[in-house]
C-alpha cells in the first residue's frame, strides 16, 4: 500500500471482548475526499476516534504526514494539523458564532492559560488575530449575518456549517467529518456539498467523511472505503465500490 498523508495500518480496537475495528488499513492521498461508509456499528466512529486521539488503538499504528501519531492525546493530533467534527453538535450554545470560530483558533494558539486571563499582550494578538480569521471563514462561508448569533438560533444546517467553520479555524491538512448531511434538507446538502468541493479546491484541504447519504457520497468522494462489522471490506473509486457485490450485500442492498 503507498504511503499517504494519513496512513491508517492494521488498526484493531477491541471493547472488553468485542472487536469494533478488525485490522483495518487504507491510505488517504494529499487533496483527496475520502468516504466512509458501513451499516450501523461498523466502526466509523470508532475509526475517527482512533485516529483523533480520543481512543488509543489496541494493536496497529497511525502515520500522518509521516509521524507516528498513533498513542498522542487529542489536543497533540489536532496540533499536526487535523480537524474534526461530530455525528452529533458540539457548539457552545452559550458562546456567538463568530466567538465558537475562535475557540477552533485556540486549538493552535500558543498562548497559555495565566497568558489569556491577564490578557498578556501574546493573548491579547491571539485573540485580535482569531477574530479576524473568524470573520474570513465566515465570509468565505457566506455566513456573516450569523456572527453575532447563537447556535441555537439557527437552523440545524446552519448548525452543521459553523462546525464546519470551526474545524476550517484549525487551518488543518486534513478534516474528518463524522455524518456532516445528517438531519439537513436537500438544499442544505448541496449547499454543504460546494463548500466542501470549495475548501479542497482553493485551499488543498484533505477531507475524510462518514456519511450515510450514498447519492451524495457517490457524488463527492474520490474513494470510498467500506467498513463491515468492523473490517473493510471494500476500498476504490465510487464505481468500483458501487458495483462490488461484498458492498451490496452488506450494506447498498440488492435494489442498488
Amino acid at each position: 500500500m503507498s504511503q499517504g498523508l494519513l496512513q491508517v495500518t492494521s488498526l484493531l480496537m477491541r471493547f472488553q471482548g468485542i472487536t469494533a475495528l478488525d485490522h483495518v488499513s487504507f491510505a488517504m492521498e494529499q487533496g483527496a475526499i475520502t468516504a466512509l461508509i458501513g451499516p450501523n456499528g461498523a466502526g466509523k466512529t470508532t475509526l475517527f476516534n482512533c485516529v483523533t486521539g480520543m481512543y488509543t488503538p489496541t494493536a496497529g499504528k497511525v502515520h500522518f504526514d509521516g509521524a507516528d501519531i498513533t498513542a498522542e492525546p487529542a489536543h497533540m493530533i489536532s496540533r499536526h494539523g487535523i480537524a474534526r467534527t461530530f455525528q452529533n453538535l458540539a457548539l457552545f450554545g452559550g458562546l456567538t458564532v463568530l466567538e465558537n470560530l475562535m475557540v477552533g483558533a485556540y486549538l493552535q494558539g500558543s498562548s497559555g492559560l495565566l497568558q489569556g486571563a491577564f490578557k498578556t499582550p501574546r493573548a491579547r494578538a491571539e485573540e485580535k488575530a482569531a477574530q479576524a480569521a473568524a470573520h474570513e471563514v465566515l465570509a468565505f462561508l457566506g455566513m456573516q449575518d450569523a456572527a453575532q448569533l447563537r447556535p441555537s438560533e439557527l437552523s440545524y444546517g446552519r448548525q452543521k456549517q459553523v462546525e464546519f467553520a470551526r474545524a476550517l479555524m484549525q487551518k488543518a491538512r486534513l478534516v474528518m467529518l463524522d455524518e456532516p448531511m445528517a438531519g439537513m434538507s436537500a438544499v442544505e446538502k448541496t449547499a454543504m456539498t460546494v463548500l466542501i468541493q470549495r475548501v479542497r479546491a482553493e485551499f488543498g484541504v484533505t477531507f475524510l467523511i462518514v456519511e450515510h447519504d450514498i447519492p451524495v457520497i457517490m457524488d463527492i468522494s474520490d474513494k470510498i472505503i467500506v467498513l463491515d462489522f468492523g473490517r473493510k471490506i471494500a476500498e476504490g473509486t465510487p464505481q468500483e465500490v458501487q458495483s462490488d457485490p461484498a458492498v451490496i450485500a452488506a450494506y447498498l442492498g440488492t435494489d442498488h
